[in-house]
């Protein structure tokens, strides 16, 4: 709270604020009321001053006062002009309008305002003698007023009289409301049982409907015949059971329906249709396969016969069976489990057919091949060769057992992939890719489409596992369907092996292409087939391979051999008549035969040349040059053989150098000798200290050149009779004298140079001198 009395007037010192004069406390009014307007944006209440009398004084004092404060706190802002620091108190203080108000109301009065507090005396007697007439009025208004209060007394009571009236309508009339809601509350009832009613009526007239059965299809499921001509109508009989199966189950039926007992009954009464149905179904059906499969073996007219091959057709027996595929999807819709009997009965009713179609066909298939016989014996070591029988021509029987495979295979893809299909398995199509992929299916007769109009299934991530079930339970049935027939494909691997059994790699290459021409899942047992005839001609031709290997082995049984052995120019033979053979991917069979046999040949050798160490050498030179020579043309393209060819190369270069070093020490002994021990001493002594030693005396050398130098052209012709001695093969004696002359003159040079080294004036014939001798010889 702030004072503002004048100090003079005052006796005591008061406890609020005070001022020295009106100015000061008016300049501080002033700073407080502009900061609050500043910070606050509105101006506070002022109790107990005179907002008139400050207006004045802020009009005649307020230039003085800005200028001062301008001045003392921002001398920059000091400028300002007078007119703008008068029009900006007087909006802070007063507006515009309250101004010209505060003029006009001063104007009235005549008297002059000295100072405020005279001003506010006035004012105050006005408003007392102003408050007091009304007072008088208000007294002389009495006899009125109590008019005004009769009418109202009156008014009082008429209100009361109508506020007891509106309570007893008022009650009246929500009596009226409640039966008016009662008697719609009932109506509503009534149309909701009535709807209701009629809504049910229409839903048991569904489930009626669903539960009625018409009678022609009544008697079909439970008597009809399953003619072909009625087939129609059987299959719509089971269109409608299985739909009316499906009807009564709870996705399709209401919940509340479900434990009704009518719809049990009726549920029920299908169930006994459905097993009366397909045990009928399943009965004809297996009576049927068996019928028709009984008809076509007794009819001679469908296979092979004597002169005449006959290819399988299975086209009306197809078509017959295609009659029955939509019965027999029903059948599996209807139940699953009637199908496993029903495949077991066709695969055991086709198996007949296709097993006797086999036997007939591979037994007139080889009555009808000619061909000469070629003996197995290849490599044996006998005086009579048998190289006339082995050029005869048995193409024929490769053809044969291609042309059983060409009608055959495909056949069995068929039949696979229309079993798949009409035994209603649930797997992705089936792929005829019974030929090869360079044999056109167009080729082939009686290669017609198999489909049944059955929809294939995708296959999506989510029907993988079932579709892995059903292609093992369709292995299992083609293993039941084709079983056996493997046997006549045997019989024939086996006919043509005994007649050549360098066929086997014929048969291989085809039965290769073949096979890889099928899909893992397109026929599981077809592959299997290809598998086990692929391994059964490896074993026949592995048998031929161990037999020829034993004909090798029983080289060493035979008497002292000289020359080149038998088995190596007959191998060269049989190497040319294999690479002749092969087709498509039998290589590796055959280059694992020709490692079997060339690694026997060559251990056969190593053991057949030490029985006499004296001839080892020729026997090996002679028999591995033989090797080269006559597999030269055949190692340039097949890298087995090269492999062999360069290891029969590297034997013969030892062997050579074996033997042409022992010719060359026999009839140089001394020399050699002689020179073998300076090398020796060499390695421990000074060469000047070699003279002085015993035995290697310049008189000890003169003695050694004369004794092996003198005659030497005679010694050199020596060594060339020994050469040739024991060569049963002419061709090599111009090579390996050739060898034997370089290897001479290698050693002759190193004794030369090694004498000059320490016996120095000796003399020796020079190197120059010895191979112009060696050359005119």
């Amino acid at each position: 709270m702030l004072g503002f009395d004048n100090l003079r007037s005052q006796s005591v010192t008061p406890p609020q604020w005070t001022m020295r004069n009106i100015d000061d406390r008016n300049r501080l009014l002033f700073g407080v009321l502009n900061v609050c307007k500043e910070i606050t944006g509105h101006l506070p209440k002022v109790v107990g001053i005179d907002v008139v009398e400050m207006a004045i004084w802020a009009k005649e004092n307020i230039p003085a006062v800005i200028n001062e404060a301008k001045n003392l706190d921002d001398p920059v802002a000091y400028v300002m002009t007078q007119t703008e620091s008068q029009v900006t108190v007087e909006r802070e203080l007063v507006s515009q309008a309250e101004e010209e108000d505060m003029e006009a109301l001063l104007g009235t009065y005549l008297m002059g305002i000295g100072e405020a507090e005279a001003f506010s005396e006035r004012l105050k007697r006005e408003l007392h003698a102003l408050e007091a007439a009304n007072v008088h009025s208000v007294l002389e208004s009495e006899p009125l007023v109590q008019k005004v209060l009769q009418g109202l007394e009156a008014v009082s009571v008429s209100v009361e009289d109508m506020d007891e009236w509106l309570r007893i309508f008022n009650m009246k009339l929500r009596h009226m409301r409640e039966d008016i809601q009662s008697i719609e509350s009932r109506n509503n009832k009534l149309e909701m049982q009535s709807l209701n009613d009629q809504t049910l009526i229409e839903e048991l007239d569904k489930v009626l409907e669903r539960l009625r059965i018409p009678s022609e299809f009544a008697a079909a499921l439970t008597g009809g015949s399953f003619d072909e001509a009625r087939m129609l109508k059987n299959v719509e009989a089971c269109e409608w059971l299985t739909g009316a199966i499906s009807s009564l189950e709870v996705p399709n039926l209401d919940p509340c329906y479900a434990n009704m007992r009518a719809v049990r009954e009726k549920r029920a009464e299908l169930e006994k249709l459905k097993v009366t149905f397909v045990r009928r179904a399943s009965e004809f059906l297996r009576n049927y396969f068996a019928s028709l499969v009984d008809f076509m073996i007794s009819d001679k007219s469908y296979f092979s016969q004597r002169g005449q091959l006959k290819r399988p057709d299975h086209a009306d027996l197809r078509y017959k069976c295609r009659t029955y595929a939509r019965l027999l999807q029903h059948l599996k819709s209807l139940d699953k489990n009637c199908l496993g009997p029903l495949r077991k009965a066709y695969c055991h009713s086709l198996n007949l057919l296709l097993r006797r179609e086999a036997r007939e066909f591979a037994n007139e298939l080889r009555a009808s091949t000619k061909a000469s016989r070629n003996p197995a014996v290849w490599l044996e070591a006998s005086t009579v060769t048998a190289q006339s029988p082995n050029n005869a021509d048995t193409s024929t029987v490769s053809e044969a057992y291609a042309k059983m495979l060409t009608i055959f295979i495909p056949l069995l893809v068929d039949e696979s992939s229309f079993f798949a299909h009409f035994m209603c398995f649930d797997v992705p199509a089936l792929v005829s890719l019974g030929a090869p992929s360079n044999i056109k299916r167009g080729a082939l007769d009686g290669a017609d489409d198999d489909d049944l109009g059955i929809m294939d299934l995708d296959e999506d991530d989510a029907e993988l596992n079932n579709i892995s079930s059903e292609f093992g339970a369709l292995n299992g049935a083609l293993q039941d369907l084709l079983d056996g027939i493997q046997e006549d494909f045997y019989a024939v691997v086996d006919w043509a092996y005994k007649i050549d059994p360098l066929r086997c790699i014929s048969m291989h290459g085809i039965t290769e292409r073949y096979l890889s021409g099928q899909k893992a899942d397109a026929a599981g047992f077809v592959r299997k087939l290809l598998d086990d005839l692929e391994s059964r001609i490896s074993m026949q031709f592995n048998k031929f391979v161990d037999e020829a290997c034993h004909q090798i082995e029983r080289n060493e049984r035979t008497v002292r051999q000289m020359g080149v052995l038998s088995y190596i120019p007959r191998f060269a033979t049989l190497a040319t008549r294999m690479e002749q053979y092969i087709q498509g991917q039998s290589r590796d069979l055959v280059d694992q035969a020709y490692t079997k046999l060339v690694s026997i040949m060559f251990s056969t050798l190593e053991k057949i040349a030490q029985t006499d160490p004296r001839y080892a050498d020729i026997v090996l030179l002679e028999n591995y040059a033989a090797f080269q020579n006559s597999l030269y043309d055949l190692a340039n393209v097949v890298p087995t053989l090269a492999k062999f060819y360069h290891q029969a190369s590297e034997a013969y270069e030892q062997a050579c150098t074996r033997h042409i070093n022992v010719i060359i020490y026999i009839q140089f002994e001394r020399l050699f000798q002689f020179h073998r021990k300076i090398e020796d001493l060499m390695y421990t002594i000074t060469p000047e200290e070699i003279p002085f030693q015993l035995g290697l005396s310049k008189t000890d050398l003169r003695k050694m050149v004369k004794s092996s130098l003198s005659g030497v052209d005679k010694l050199i012709s020596a060594m060339y009779r020994k050469l040739q001695k024991n060569l049963t093969s002419e061709e090599l004696l111009p090579s390996l004298w050739d060898k034997c002359k370089k290897e001479f003159m290698d050693k002759y040079e190193s004794f030369v140079q090694l004498a000059v080294k320490i016996y120095q004036n000796e003399a020796i014939p020079s190197v120059t001198e010895m191979r112009d001798l060696l050359a005119s010889m």
